[in-house]
């Protein structure tokens, strides 16, 4: 049986020194592979030293929408970003997106990094991996009038929304569900995985962020993602064995590898 975590952040400070010693373990607990994944210009620099130092790690380089504030990222920033993603562990540009949670938000300025992200993809040849947050309408917006990614890519820890996993699927984009699903609250998550077809879903952690019951409130890592597995099994009624290797294989056709 093989597990892929398509989507943690191994640089987090909440790993603190210990980092290594929780990306070891990982390995000895059955995690296949792992993507690490970048949220700014300096975490994007953390993954790809990461994953060149673990052989089953992979790196996203991308910058996060709440980096979007003015004056924030710079040209060379961008530049930068696509220099990091020729190296040969980077398999998509990530995590990038819109974040509409804060009332401060700069909806303009996310959509031109947002956009200019999706074109160093393009340049690059490599999927993206999107963050969302209250944003469904202006982000399916962009990707449908304004400028797609050629090699399509992820919605991460995907909202829990029939009407935007359909508009998502109709884009030919993958489907990724995180510990959230496992949670007691998460009432629609039983009819949402089953409408998402298994050949277009993946499962992640967000480490260290999203542990999943009966682990809600700890750091999270990439051991977990046996929990997600199991629980879409679950919800689907079909074997762990079938979840976890499908995902994998998903994953890997995704990004390639």
């Amino acid at each position: 049986m093989k597990f892929f975590d398509s989507h943690a952040h191994y640089y987090d400070e909440q790993y603190g020194e210990n980092a290594d010693n929780i990306i070891n373990e990982i390995y000895k607990n059955g995690i296949t592979n792992v993507i690490n994944v970048g949220a700014s210009v300096e975490s994007s620099k953390k993954v790809v030293e990461q994953a060149l130092k673990y052989d089953f790690m992979y790196a996203a380089v991308g910058i996060h929408p709440e980096e979007a504030v003015e004056g924030n990222v710079k040209k060379e920033d961008l530049l930068y970003i696509k220099e990091l993603a020729q190296n040969k562990k980077v398999v998509a540009i990530g995590e990038i997106g819109l974040d509409y949670h804060y009332d401060n938000t700069n909806k303009n300025l996310q959509a031109k990094l947002f956009k200019e992200l999706i074109e160093i993809a393009n340049q690059v040849d490599l999927p993206i991996i999107i963050h969302n947050r209250d944003s469904n309408t202006d982000l399916i917006n962009i990707l449908k009038n304004e400028i797609n990614a050629n090699k399509k890519g992820v919605f991460h820890c995907c909202q829990m929304n029939i009407e935007f996993i359909k508009q998502a699927l109709e884009l030919d984009y993958y489907i990724s569900f995180a510990g959230a699903i496992t949670f007691k609250n998460a009432k629609k998550a039983k009819e949402v995985v089953e409408f998402v077809p298994l050949e277009k879903l993946l499962i992640e952690t967000d480490a260290p962020y999203l542990a999943p019951d009966p682990y809600r409130g700890t750091i999270n890592s990439s051991i977990n993602v046996k929990l997600i597995a199991q629980k879409i099994a679950e919800f689907k009624n079909i074997p762990l064995e079938k979840v976890a290797n499908t995902t994998y294989n998903n994953t890997t056709k995704l990004f390639e590898l």
